[in-house]
C-alpha cells in the first residue's frame, strides 16, 4: 500500500519515493514464499515416499488462508488507527537508555506505509503497538473543570462573627474560571459579602448574619464555559441568638450548644 500522508514543505506537497513506497516488506508470507518452499520441498523429498499432489494443494490452501489472515489483520489495524484521528491517546515508548515512559496527546493523522501503520502525536510518529490507552474526551473535560477538592466544615457564631475561608480549584485551559458567585439557602450573596483571592474564597460575616440557627451548604458557581457548580462541599453550622432572650440568659439553646461542642472548624 502506498503512503497515504505526504509531507508538506512551504505549502507544497512533497512527492514520496514511489519505488520505496511500493516495496513489499521482506517478511511477508504469501504465494511467492509458498512457491519457494514448494520447490525446495520437491527437491529434498524422499524419492521412496514422494508427496502427492493432494498434499501440495492442501499446503497451498493453508498458505492462502494464512495470507488472507495477515491481510485482514493489517486492514483491521489500519481501520482502527483511522478511528483514532482527533482522539486523545496515551502511548508507551522508550528513551535512549531503553527506559519506558508514557507520552500523551491528540492523534493528528495516520501514516500508512506498506504494512506499517503509525500514529502522529505531538509531531512524532509512533507504532500502533505502542498504543497504551485511549482517553475519553468527556473525562478530559471533567478533569479540567473548576471544583472544590476538599470538604470543609465551619461554625459561624453570630456573637463572635469571623470570616469563613476555603480553597477552590478554578480549572484549567478552556474551562478555567476567574470569577465565582455564591448562593446560600437559594439566595445569591452580594459580591461585597465574599471575595475571591487566587484560589481562596472568603465569605464575610455580612453574608451570614441574617441566617437562622441551622446547617447550610453554600453553592459555589464558577463562570467557566459550563457554569460549573460545586455544592455539598462546604458545611456551615450557624449559631444565631434569640433576640427575645432574657437579659440574664446567654440566648443559646441546648441544640445550639450541641453544635458548638460537637462541630469542628475548617481550615
Amino acid at each position: 500500500m502506498s503512503e497515504l500522508i505526504a509531507s508538506v514543505v512551504d505549502g507544497v506537497v512533497q512527492q514520496s519515493n514511489k519505488a520505496e513506497s511500493t516495496k513489499k516488506a521482506g517478511n511477508e508470507l504469501g504465494k511467492d514464499a509458498f512457491l519457494q518452499l514448494l520447490v525446495a520441498q520437491m527437491k529434498n523429498q524422499d524419492p521412496l515416499e514422494p508427496q502427492t499432489d493432494t498434499e501440495f494443494v492442501s499446503q497451498l490452501a493453508t498458505f492462502s488462508q494464512l495470507e488472507q489472515l495477515q491481510n485482514l489483520s493489517s486492514s483491521y489495524e489500519t481501520s482502527q488507527a483511522f478511528s483514532l484521528v482527533g482522539k486523545n491517546v496515551i502511548l508507551q515508548t522508550t528513551d535512549a537508555n531503553n527506559k519506558s515512559f508514557f507520552v500523551s496527546g491528540q492523534v493528528d493523522f495516520i501514516n500508512v506505509n506498506g504494512n506499517k501503520t503509525k500514529l502522529s502525536v505531538n509531531g512524532n510518529l509512533y507504532d500502533m503497538d505502542q498504543l497504551y490507552s485511549v482517553v475519553d474526551d468527556t473525562y478530559l473535560v471533567q478533569q479540567g473543570l473548576p471544583k472544590i477538592e476538599k470538604e470543609y466544615e465551619f461554625i459561624y457564631d453570630a456573637q463572635n462573627p469571623t470570616p469563613i475561608s476555603f480553597e477552590v480549584s478554578l480549572g484549567e485551559g478552556d474551562t478555567k474560571a476567574d470569577q465565582v458567585a455564591i448562593a446560600i439557602n437559594n439566595e445569591l450573596l452580594d459580591s461585597s459579602q465574599y471575595s475571591l483571592n487566587g484560589d481562596k474564597i472568603t465569605i464575610y460575616p455580612e453574608g451570614l448574619k441574617n441566617l437562622r440557627t441551622g446547617v447550610y451548604y453554600p453553592t459555589v458557581i464558577f463562570n467557566d464555559s459550563y457554569y460549573t457548580t460545586a455544592a455539598d462541599k462546604i458545611k456551615i453550622n450557624v449559631i444565631n441568638y434569640d433576640e427575645n432572650a432574657d437579659a440574664g440568659n446567654s440566648g443559646i439553646t441546648d441544640d445550639q450548644l450541641d453544635i458548638l461542642t460537637d462541630g469542628s472548624t475548617g481550615a
